[in-house]
């Protein structure tokens, strides 16, 4: 158990701090991975930014994720839409929505500031957690499209099957925990309230 995620975030920045070296920034997945990715980017003494992608939601169960996307990426669950019999117009839909939302969302985070550049740098992605990885694989695709040289991914926690797929799409992967009887993210927490835009928008500007 994490007390919470600012305690996750110091202890996640002890176990990253001997894989970056060079260039680097972090990335942090709002809203709660920004808490998190704070300790680490101080404590590596590099720069913050965020990612912001959006699960794409299975028809009548708005937390089933049938994918995701980041901007101008999108992951889609093949496997998980064809056995729901989800159709092709539900699931361009649900792009656009999610993406309209990504616009939204970085407009509020950022402000007037403009993105860092990633390219020729080690990009360190964090989130709070994984759940079904969705998020996270758009990320770090945002990632590698962006130019970063070496991608990590680095949480808290996630379930066992998580080291194999994130692996697959960056350079390493770092969870702390990998429970076997994993559920969902919020257990690993004594605290795991919701984090404000304020919350984002006042750790960007730091």
């Amino acid at each position: 158990m994490f007390r919470d995620r600012d305690d996750a975030g110091r202890q996640l920045a002890a176990a990253v701090a001997d894989r970056v070296t060079g260039p680097a920034l972090v990335l942090a997945i709002p809203r709660g991975g920004v808490v998190v990715a704070e300790p680490v980017a101080a404590a590596l003494g590099i720069p913050l930014d965020v990612v912001v992608p959006r699960k794409l939601r299975a028809p009548f169960d708005p937390e089933l994720a049938i994918g995701a996307v980041a901007p101008g990426v999108q992951v889609i669950d093949e496997r998980l839409v064809r056995m729901l019999g989800v159709d092709d117009a539900y699931v361009r839909d649900e792009v656009v929505r999610a993406q309209a939302e990504i616009d939204r969302r970085t407009a509020a985070y950022r402000g007037s500031r403009s993105p860092l550049d990633l390219a020729g740098r080690t990009v360190v992605v964090v989130d709070d957690g994984v759940a079904t990885g969705a998020t996270a694989v758009a990320s770090l695709r945002w990632a590698r499209a962006a130019g970063a040289a070496r991608v990590v991914f680095a949480a808290p926690v996630g379930p066992p099957d998580a080291l194999m797929r994130l692996g697959e799409e960056c350079d390493e992967v770092v969870l702390l925990e990998t429970p076997a009887g994993f559920g969902a993210v919020g257990e690993w927490y004594e605290r795991f309230g919701q984090v404000s835009d304020d919350r984002v928008r006042s750790a960007l500007g730091a």
